[in-house]
């Protein structure tokens, strides 16, 4: 499983990779976030070690969620080469985020 719950310190090293990176950004209070958890992990798990999963708190790793204009939890953003290549607020399906996830995947 790659998924790693990381703070604004380790954000750009995690980013350093040549797989696609989807990092997830939550909070403890959001009730949407709850309901997406298990299906991140789920991604996680099943795209191994071909997408590397981040897990960010916004409350306690602000400036990478202002960096990235997160203005909404859940929020998802994805990374090629360190280079910030699309986006999603809101809630969304397992199937809907592998969809999105088989989009940038080589």
């Amino acid at each position: 499983m790659s998924l790693l719950e990381i703070t604004d310190a380790e954000f750009q090293e995690a980013l350093e990779t040549d797989q696609l990176v989807l990092a997830y950004f939550w909070a403890v209070w959001c009730g949407p976030c709850r309901l997406v958890a298990p299906s991140v992990t789920a991604i996680a798990t099943e795209y191994g070690d071909r997408l590397k999963v981040l897990k960010l708190n916004v409350d306690s790793s602000p400036i990478a969620a202002s960096e990235y204009k997160v203005e909404g939890v859940p929020g998802f953003r994805f990374f090629k080469n360190k280079k910030l290549i699309a986006s999603h607020e809101g809630a969304i399906t397992k199937q809907k985020l592998k969809i999105l996830i088989d989009r940038y995947l080589d």
